[in-house]
């Protein structure tokens, strides 16, 4: 396993961390505790968790793991997230200090624990102003129940007016950013990474297997069935099964995935996720698994180094379409400077 500062910070963490959104739902309590433990072991520091995973359940698994292992809890880097609904009253939604007060607070509850090292903010609120927001978290960095802030989710705008606010009033800066981030999604290339990039943020990136997509199980035109995250829910989220399978754009990434994979002697995964830990800015790479099996595989991902030639050929295959403008090539072209005799 690697390790790498998270974002500005001096906090130094695993480059592939374990997400925790199966736990209480797609992984009961015994399963949840053996992927802790196998990632543990395997040289990860670095869980990342919810409040709305599960109602608020992968927070408690979590926090009775760490009760029941005297230690870990200062070996481990713990991220949280807060701004979705636990409850059906107003406030029991958003990045307001009413919401945060209380959604902090029962994190930390069922984490069993003093203080979370990274509390993220799930999402942007277009109500709450990003004043009010930045102020909550900097006072909770000042009161010792956070160690550091992120976001997860923003566009590139909200990013810099939010470190920009922040710089202004002298508060403590976010250090990392969580976007969908993988061979099948890299919009984010555009405008959300330079600006991540220019605040001197880190990625964490999410579905880094495109909703399971990367992982070589499904087949073009046969829907999928059974135990897989689309064969119980075909409709399932912004990787449904019918728009992803109806683009061409899908398979010829899977295929290129597929073969440098069995060139390799290695799986599809460990290939996609490769590629994204080598991404130009990120931090830590969040793995999800529903058994060690699935863990297994995906932390074989850290011991696999892709040729210049194969992260190329990952590159171009699976380059997204921007349009013409503002993202286009000629576009950026028209961006772009170079120095007279220089490189």
């Amino acid at each position: 396993m690697e390790y790498r500062t998270l974002g500005n910070s001096g906090a130094v963490v695993s480059n592939y961390a374990l997400g925790t959104m199966t736990f209480g739902a797609e992984a009961d309590e015994a399963a949840s505790h053996a992927i802790l433990d196998n990632y543990l072991a395997a040289g990860g520091n670095f869980i990342d968790t919810a409040d709305v995973y599960t109602a608020g359940a992968s927070e408690e698994i979590i926090g009775r793991w760490l009760a029941a292992r005297p230690g870990v809890r200062d070996a481990v880097v713990l991220a949280s997230k807060g701004r979705f609904p636990m409850g059906g009253l107003p406030n029991d939604v958003g990045t307001s200090r009413r919401h945060l007060t209380r959604a902090l607070d029962d994190s930390l509850r069922r984490l069993g624990v003093d203080h979370i090292d990274l509390y993220q903010m799930h999402a942007w609120d277009p109500i709450t102003p990003v004043e009010e927001t930045l102020r909550f978290l900097h006072d909770a960095v000042t009161a010792g129940k956070i160690g550091y802030y992120g976001f997860s989710n923003f566009l590139g705008w909200q990013l810099t007016k939010a470190v920009h606010v922040a710089r202004s009033h002298g508060w403590n800066l976010p250090v990392t950013l969580q976007p969908q981030y993988s061979l099948l999604v890299r919009g984010i290339e555009a405008e959300i990474v330079p600006a991540a990039q220019d605040a001197g943020m880190g990625l964490l990136p999410w579905s880094p297997l495109g909703g399971g997509w990367l992982s070589g199980k499904y087949v073009r035109d046969q829907a999928p069935a059974g135990a897989t995250r689309l064969g119980e829910n075909p409709q399932r989220g912004m990787e449904a099964w019918a728009e992803r399978n109806a683009n061409p754009h899908t398979w010829d990434v899977v295929a290129a995935v597929s073969d440098i994979a069995a060139a390799r002697g290695t799986s599809p995964s460990q290939v996609a996720l490769a590629w994204v830990a080598g991404r130009p800015g990120v931090t830590s790479v969040i793995l999800g698994a529903r058994t060690t099996g699935q863990l297994a595989d995906n932390l074989g991902a850290a011991e696999l180094a892709l040729t210049a030639r194969e992260v190329d050929q990952l590159t171009l295959v699976s380059e997204p379409d921007l349009g013409v403008y503002p993202y286009g090539p000629k576009a950026q072209e028209q961006r772009s400077r170079k120095i007279a005799g220089g490189r």
